[in-house]
C-alpha cells in the first residue's frame, strides 16, 4: 500500500452459518482527501466483537446490517494526520467508527480525543470503550446488584465478562465466572479475582454444568450476566434465586444460527420451562442495547478510569496483525478462540511499549 491508497475489507457476501473467509473482501482504494473542517485519520487499532456477526445478516436488529460491498463496522482508534478542523492537531489520538479500514475522513463530531497517559490507546475500545461501558451498565443499571448476593457470568474472561466480575467482586458480590478451558478458568481466578470459574468444556451436558455450578453457588444465582446462552443459560436457570435478574448481553453461541437465532433451538424446545421458570421465581429479563446508555458514559469512566490506572482492574487482550488479518481474527472470536479483548493491529501504535 503506497501513500496514497488505502485498504479496507467488505462484506462480499452473507454467511449461511459460521462466516468464513470468502464472505469478506479486501480491497485497495484511493486515499481520501480532507475536507474544509474536516481531518483525516489513520487506524492503529481495529475492535472486533460478536455483534459483528449479527451486522452480516439481513434480517432486522437493532441496527441496520452492513451492506453487501460495504466496509465492515467496527469501532477504531486512530492517529489524525491531515486536519482543516480547528479542534483536531495533527498527532491528537481519537476514537471513531470508520469500521475495517485503515484510513478515514471525518468532520470531527462524535470523535472523542484520547490520552495515552491514561491507559494504552488498545484499552479505549476494551476496558474503557464499549465493553467497559457495557459490563457497567449491564451489571448495575439491570443487574442492581446488591452486598453479598451471588453473580454468574457467561464468557468470563472476554471483554465484557472480565469487567463484570470485576466490577461486581469491587462492590462485595460473590463473583462465578464460566470460561472454555483450564487457562481461561486459572486467569479468572487468579488474576481478577473471581470465587470460581467453571471450564463449560469439561461439562459434556448442561445438567453436568449445572451440578459444578450448584456447587460453587451455594445460596443460589441471585445475578446471571448473560453473554453465551446455550448450554451455560440451560445450566444457571434452575439455580436462579427468586426476584434474580437476568440482563442480557448477547447469546454468542447462537450468533452462527443466523438471523435472530432460526436454527439455534435444535431437539427439545426449552422455551416452556424457561419461561415457567421466569415465571414462578419472578426474574427480571431485561435485553439491553449499550449506546441506550451512553448518557452515562463519562460517569463509567469517572469511576473505571482510575481504577485502571492504579490496577485495580485488570485486562488482557489478543492481538491480530495487520487489517487482512481481521476475518480470520473474528470468525476464531465466535468460536471462543480470543483470551480478553480482540483486537487488530492495523498500523504501528507509537505509545505502544
Amino acid at each position: 500500500m503506497s501513500n496514497d491508497t488505502m485498504k479496507r475489507i467488505v462484506l462480499a457476501s452473507r454467511p449461511d452459518g459460521p462466516p468464513t473467509p470468502d464472505n469478506f473482501r479486501l480491497e485497495e482504494l484511493p486515499m481520501p482527501a480532507p475536507g474544509p473542517g474536516e481531518i483525516l485519520v489513520r487506524t492503529i487499532w481495529l475492535s472486533l466483537d460478536p455483534y459483528m456477526r449479527g451486522r452480516m445478516d439481513a434480517g432486522p436488529s437493532y441496527a441496520a446490517p452492513v451492506e453487501i460491498g460495504a466496509t465492515m463496522e467496527g469501532g477504531c482508534v486512530g492517529q489524525v494526520i491531515e486536519s482543516n478542523n480547528p479542534d483536531f492537531s495533527v498527532g491528537d489520538f481519537v476514537d471513531h467508527r470508520f469500521g475495517w479500514c485503515t484510513h478515514g475522513v471525518s468532520d470531527g463530531k462524535g470523535l472523542r480525543k484520547l490520552d495515552p497517559e491514561v491507559a494504552p490507546l488498545s484499552a479505549n475500545l476494551g476496558v474503557l470503550g464499549m465493553p467497559g461501558m457495557t459490563a457497567y451498565a449491564g451489571l448495575n443499571i439491570h443487574g442492581r446488584p446488591k452486598e453479598g448476593e451471588t453473580l454468574v457470568v457467561g464468557a468470563a474472561t472476554g471483554a465484557v465478562g472480565t469487567m463484570v466480575g470485576q466490577l461486581a467482586k469491587a462492590q462485595g458480590l460473590r463473583v462465578v465466572g464460566v470460561a472454555g478451558g483450564p487457562e481461561k478458568c486459572a486467569y479468572a481466578t487468579e488474576t481478577l479475582g473471581f470465587d470460581a470459574c467453571l471450564d463449560h468444556r469439561a461439562a459434556s451436558t448442561p445438567h453436568d454444568l449445572r451440578v459444578a455450578m450448584g456447587e460453587a453457588c451455594p445460596d443460589g444465582v441471585d445475578i446471571y450476566f448473560e453473554n453465551v446462552g446455550g448450554k451455560t443459560l440451560e445450566a444457571v436457570l434452575p439455580l436462579m434465586n427468586t426476584f434474580g435478574r437476568i440482563p442480557i448481553c448477547g447469546v454468542i453461541s447462537w450468533y452462527n444460527a443466523g438471523g435472530l437465532g432460526e436454527g439455534a433451538s435444535e431437539g427439545q424446545n426449552h422455551l416452556p420451562r424457561t419461561w415457567r421458570a421466569i415465571l414462578v421465581k419472578r426474574l427480571s429479563v431485561r435485553g439491553f442495547i449499550v449506546t441506550d446508555h451512553y448518557d452515562q458514559f463519562p460517569e463509567f469512566l469517572d469511576l473505571v478510569g482510575p481504577m485502571v490506572k492504579d490496577g485495580r482492574i485488570q485486562y488482557r487482550e489478543t492481538i491480530a496483525e495487520g487489517l487482512e488479518s481481521a476475518p480470520q481474527a473474528l470468525i476464531s472470536l465466535l468460536e471462543g478462540g480470543n483470551f480478553g479483548k480482540q483486537l487488530v493491529a492495523v498500523s504501528e501504535d507509537p505509545t505502544r511499549k
